[in-house]
């Protein structure tokens, strides 16, 4: 029994290794060659090694693209922290019977394609749409105005899909939060405003830093939301590698587009690591 229990560990980790290997590993390295190659017309790809395409970058059209997406990928990730953050503590204070329910709820909208969201934003937002319908109905705005094809269009769209991606982390910071260090400020004569900043706001830190990279991250490269909401004007990084892959055909510059993308996730995700290395190393010596 003990064999067989063996014999099925190591073929269920072979098929693991198998399956990332396949479709993690060698696209990933496909990518990574093909950015060293030329750009040919009849093949796609010439097996010229060339380090034009990372040099292009500093192109001063592309690093504008970049700049943009950053831009807009970090207030889409402030506003969804600043409302997350708020609803994430009040699910933390409802009754335990609840919270089950409000969860559930937060998540079912990812039982829908992000896509189909998108276009029912874009219903929501239009010209002649329910949001202008509404406040010409309540006498707010005398006439339609213009919010499809702008860049806070694109923020509300990611903010939009992203927002669950920040409540999860933080609830699951503040639900752990040691309620006695809550009781121990209270006793000492800690106002609201003290206790937030000195004991709620430094132990729930990962959660923040986790939401922050789970917002952050995939807001740079979700290219619909651009093209749907953005116009040709408000592009994130994403779109550039869509469109070198399937309209302009380069797909040297577009793989090294996405291999530098994908260094600066890296770089986020080993600035979180080291951050929470420094808060636990932080929470011990107390």
């Amino acid at each position: 029994m003990k064999r067989m229990r063996n014999r099925l560990q190591k073929v269920i980790v072979l098929l693991i290794v198998s399956w990332l290997t396949l479709f993690v590993l060698l696209p990933n390295l496909m990518i990574f060659a093909t950015s060293f190659l030329t750009r040919d017309d009849a093949h796609f790809v010439s097996m010229a090694f060339t380090l034009n395409n990372y040099t292009r970058l500093l192109d001063p059209l592309y690093a504008d693209v970049l700049l943009h997406s950053l831009n807009m990928a970090f207030i889409a990730t402030l506003c969804c922290l600043l409302l997350g953050y708020p609803f994430a503590w009040c699910l933390t204070k409802l009754p335990a019977r609840l919270r089950p329910l409000m969860l559930f709820l937060l998540i079912v909208p990812f039982w829908t394609n992000s896509l189909i969201r998108i276009y029912g934003l874009k219903i929501f937002l239009s010209t002649r749409g329910w949001l202008n319908e509404f406040l010409l109905w309540l006498g707010v705005i005398d006439k339609p105005f213009r919010i499809m094809y702008t860049s806070e269009a694109v923020i509300l769209g990611l903010i939009y899909i992203l927002l669950p991606f920040m409540v999860l982390p933080l609830y699951s910071s503040l639900e752990k939060l040691d309620k006695s260090c809550l009781e121990a400020a209270r006793d000492l004569g800690a106002n609201k405003v003290k206790t937030f900043l000195r004991i709620i706001l430094p132990l729930t830190m990962p959660g923040i830093v986790a939401g922050c990279l789970l917002v952050f991250i995939p807001a740079m490269g979700l290219f619909f939301v651009a093209d749907l909401l953005g116009g040709a004007k408000n592009l994130l990084i994403g779109n550039v590698i869509k469109s070198q892959f399937l309209n302009i055909r380069d797909w040297p510059f577009g793989a090294a587009t996405s291999i530098v993308m994908t260094l600066l996730m890296g770089l986020m995700l080993l600035a979180y690591w080291r951050a929470a290395r420094m808060l636990n190393s932080k929470v011990e010596l107390q």
